[in-house]
Formats: C-alpha cells, structure tokens, sequence
C-alpha cells in the first residue's frame, strides 16, 4: 500500500488528511508549527516544523514514502519550489493540489501586497486586512496602518508582529476562522470597514463568505491575485488518483 508525505497548510490538505485516514491509507502529514497540527484529524502522524529544501529531501528519503502531495499555501511560493527540489532530489513523484480560483467576482485587483498598499492609499476609510500576519509589514505605513484593522490568528507572534508593525492595539482582530458570511458581515458594520483585503484563497480559502459579506455591508474588495497560475490537480483528482494507485 502506498504511503503518502503531505505537506499541509490549507484547508484542502486537511480534507485530503481526514479522507486517507478514513480509507486506511497511510500517510504523514507535515505542519510549520504546532497549531498547524491542532487543526489536524486526531491521532494523525504528522512532522512538525518548518523544513529546507535538504531537510525535506532527507524526510522523503527516510520514510519509505511512494508519493508526496503538496497541498500547501497557494502563496506560498518558497515552500513549493523547496518541496519539488526535494522530491526531485530524493526521486519521489509529487502531485500538487491546486485551489480552484473565485477570480470572477466583481472586485478590485492588486498583483502583489505592496500594489495593494499603494491602492489603499487612494482609497478612503478603513480597511480589514484578512492577508495574514506575515503580509502585514506591506501595509504599515505612516497614514495607512491607523486606519487598518488586521485580522490575525490569535497567537502570541501574531499579535507581536502587529504591535511591532506599529498597528493600533484597538485595530487587533485576533480570532480563528473559519469565518462565516454573517460573522463577516457583522466585523465588516462593527469596525466601519469601507475595504475588505483578501488573497484569492478559493472555496477552502473563505474567499466566498468575504465576498458576500463585502457585497452585503456595501464596501469594496480588494484581491491581491496569485504569484502565478498553477497547474497541479484538485482534491478530488488527487483523491480519485489515490484509489486507483491503491486498488492497481
């Protein structure tokens, strides 16, 4: 039977977790922190902490692995060069799992975080920054970060990072989603947000609910787009694969 290394990080891959331990399909989940394992099934083997490229080659290699899914973050550009290097170092065939983009929705676009910020300094009023903590540093600019209000994970580096940023304490939304379209409503009205900011992070993503919810509170959308176009397979492709590998 096919053992299975998954780098982690989304919703999909989550998915992808609970669908093979259902079917008995051995597997490793990989995670960059230790909430990341939280949100993880129960009883799941997962390896915790962030890897390098060498560290991920040496993983592949030791663990009588037979296939790598990649169902990390669409933005997360770094980490999938890192695991295709290592995959192709170790000789382990890697699928990647693509989020299907909700890149129709009527909206405003940036092509990156600082093009964002530039737009957002056109832009009146306050601003939800749903981007994550990482992307914050883009939009703490003198005139821009008072009028911001960052929804990040409610952890401690999360909330440091804000302060240090310089974001107003009464600004910090510290919670965990998954986020509804009435909670998304209800953030939007309470804090007066004029302009909604999100990746286009597909169905897992919540890209949907904040949509409604921007279209339903009447503020306008910002979406920073993707650093490229993908190609890979969906959950249910790689899913489907699966079974025939184990049924072959």
């Amino acid at each position: 039977m096919n053992k299975v290394l998954l780098f982690g990080g989304t919703g999909e891959g989550r998915a992808l977790a609970e669908w093979m331990a259902a079917r008995g399909i051995p597997h490793t989940v990989c995670v960059a922190t230790e909430y990341g394992e939280t949100l993880l099934p129960a009883g799941a083997e997962a390896h915790v902490g962030r890897m390098d490229s060498g560290e991920m080659e040496a993983l592949m290699r030791a663990g009588g692995y037979s296939l790598a899914v990649d169902a990390t973050h669409p933005y997360a550009v770094e980490v999938t060069e890192h695991i295709r290097a290592a995959a192709e170092a170790a000789g382990l065939p890697v699928l990647r799992l693509v989020r299907q983009s909700d890149g129709g929705e009527l909206c405003r676009r940036a092509k990156d975080m600082a093009g964002a910020a530039d737009m957002l300094e056109q832009m009146p009023g306050h601003v939800l920054l749903t981007t994550g903590s990482k992307e914050l540093h883009h939009f703490a600019r003198p005139g821009l970060a008072e009028r911001c209000y960052p929804r990040v994970l409610p952890m401690a580096d999360s909330l440091e990072r804000c302060l240090t940023l310089g974001f107003p304490p009464k600004n910090i939304i510290c919670m965990q989603g998954p986020f509804s379209r009435e909670l998304n409503v209800a953030l939007l009205r309470q804090y007066h947000i004029q302009t909604l900011v999100t990746k286009d992070t597909g169905g897992y993503g919540g890209f949907r609910e904040k949509a409604e919810a921007a279209r339903e509170a009447g503020c306008a959308l910002l979406v920073v787009e993707r650093p490229s176009r993908e190609t890979g397979l969906t959950l249910e492709e790689i899913q489907k694969k699966l079974m025939e590998e184990e049924n072959a």
